[in-house]
């Protein structure tokens, strides 16, 4: 079944989520270990979205406040180019796999999205010391279900 991955991009982890098949749940799926260089990330993510028949990919995208583009979000969006060649080169690579070059990869605005998966992961009773191993992954949760929430409102108002 196909499913969509969302990406955050951290300094020292690039957290992975996936959505279920019916596009309707983001749920965390792992860390990649990038020790401050994410674009180390590219080949594991390629493998993920092989493995998990990803059809599209939501990378967060990290405007300033003010909304303007600023090295963070320049940088997400020369990861997400990456990402895009990579997948057309390793078609060859995974031929089970779906055809790698048709997934679509979608920048989303992701200010604050670290804060609230912060918030979102004391809340449910972590400690401050444990988030950082997993806040990279709740805020690709956070990332990716804003994209899922979007498409299922523009598919209602569609069938309005």
């Amino acid at each position: 079944m196909p499913a969509w991955m969302g990406v955050d991009l951290g300094n020292a982890r690039v957290g992975i989520s996936l959505s279920d098949p019916e596009l309707s749940v983001a749920t965390p799926l792992c860390n990649v270990s990038v020790w401050s260089d994410y674009f180390e990330a590219l080949d594991d993510v390629v493998d993920l979205i092989a493995e998990h028949a990803v059809t599209h990919v939501v990378v967060g995208y990290p405007l300033n406040m003010d909304g303007s583009e600023g090295k963070a979000a320049k940088k997400a969006r020369r990861w997400s180019s990456q990402l895009g060649k990579r997948l057309r080169q390793a078609e060859n690579d995974h031929p089970d796999s779906a055809e790698l070059n048709a997934v679509d990869i979608e920048l989303k605005d992701e200010r604050l999205t670290t804060v609230s998966a912060h918030r979102q992961l004391s809340e449910a009773g972590r400690g401050s010391k444990k988030h950082r191993q997993v806040v990279d992954q709740q805020s690709a949760v956070l990332i990716l279900q804003s994209a899922l929430d979007q498409t299922a409102h523009q598919r209602e108002e569609g069938d309005a």
